[in-house]
């Protein structure tokens, strides 16, 4: 669990709904270390401080307006608080759902929230939940409620459903590392020997997809969604990985787009985490200090330097604004990239 920090300077608290009547601080930098990064990310860009005081910030996705919902906000995820908060210009950060992710009698470890959050084709929140185990749709007018989309693989409870994309067929993809339990992976909880990768087909049913990885996080899909996309966060063996989706839903043997070889040579240690691709197969994957920007070859554009643990990433407005969850922080990057 990261330690809950005020800082005054910045602009939201917990709690709190502040409008902005003043330009938002900035923190961090950009490192240029391909000339392809300036296509993507404007020469003056800076990492704009939206809000702070958070305990640790994840799962950001932008909601555009829809026939049942006003839309143009951002909804994100604070694990440890069990809250999903919702950010406008306007308004700043005001709660959105809690519980987010547990919603059980006492205290369930300390990370017991939603974390991964995306919108389906229906337009419906879907959400990782880590304490309740499972992966849930709701409308976000809330009428109806939520409905669980999978909890167990066989019979056997998932570990902690950590990110989750969904695909245009209606199936969704998501990870299933221990992050979210009491005790992570000595957890006398556990029911699942490995830490998998799963689809949830249109009708329902679970499948392992990859089952290999030591810490899969992050999940993405390429633009033509011919590729999944999966970062994993074990820092012995940082690596994304790209897997070619076959026709029934599954995936080929993967291949590594990008890993600890590349984080050597620019001296940076640590796992990867969540992870999105722009319009054109470019990779924004939140890592080491950061978001690494890297080619859909996996060539390392660039680095947008937080300087902290930084956790997950979304587009949001027209598409090309990044917004970004940093530890305690939620940020802003306006690129001239395009998120798919």
């Amino acid at each position: 669990m990261k330690p809950l920090v005020l800082i005054g300077l910045l602009l939201a608290g917990l709690g709190q709904t502040l409008a902005q009547t003043t330009p938002y601080p900035t923190i961090g930098q950009i490192v240029r270390l391909d000339p392809r990064i300036d296509k993507l990310i404007p020469k003056d860009a800076q990492i704009e401080v939206l809000a702070s005081g958070f305990v640790w910030t994840e799962g950001p996705v932008w909601v555009k307006n829809h026939d049942e919902v006003a839309g143009n906000f951002l909804l994100f995820s604070d694990v440890p608080q069990n809250t999903i908060f919702k950010w406008t210009e306007k308004e700043g950060v005001t709660s959105f759902l809690k519980p987010s992710g547990y919603t059980g009698l006492g205290v369930y470890g300390d990370e017991p929230g939603s974390n991964g959050l995306t919108i389906d084709r229906k337009g419906r929140l879907i959400a990782c939940e880590h304490g309740d185990r499972r992966v849930t749709a709701m409308p976000l007018d809330g009428i109806g409620g939520k409905r669980t989309l999978a909890d167990n693989y066989n019979g056997k409870r998932f570990n902690s459903p950590n990110d989750v994309v969904a695909h245009s067929s209606g199936s969704y993809y998501f990870t299933d590392p221990p992050y979210g339990m009491p005790k992570k992976e000595k957890d006398p909880m556990r029911e699942i020997d490995n830490f998998g990768v799963y689809r949830i087909a249109p009708n329902g049913a679970v499948s392992l997809v990859v089952g290999d990885l030591t810490r899969p996080n992050g999940i993405a899909l390429s633009p033509d969604e011919k590729t999944l996309y999966v970062a994993q966060s074990d820092p012995s063996r940082p690596v994304i990985m790209a897997y070619s989706l076959l026709a029934d839903g599954s995936v080929a043997k993967g291949r590594v787009v990008f890993g600890a070889d590349g984080l050597k040579k620019q001296n940076l240690e640590g796992g990867f985490d969540g992870m999105k691709v722009d319009k054109e197969g470019n990779l924004w994957a939140t890592g080491p200090g950061g978001v690494l920007v890297l080619s859909p070859a996996g060539d390392f554009l660039g680095h947008i330097k937080i300087g902290g643990a930084t956790a997950n990433c979304a587009w949001g407005d027209d598409g090309s604004t990044l917004y970004i969850t940093a530890d305690m922080y939620l940020c802003r990057l306006k690129t001239t990239a395009r998120g798919w």
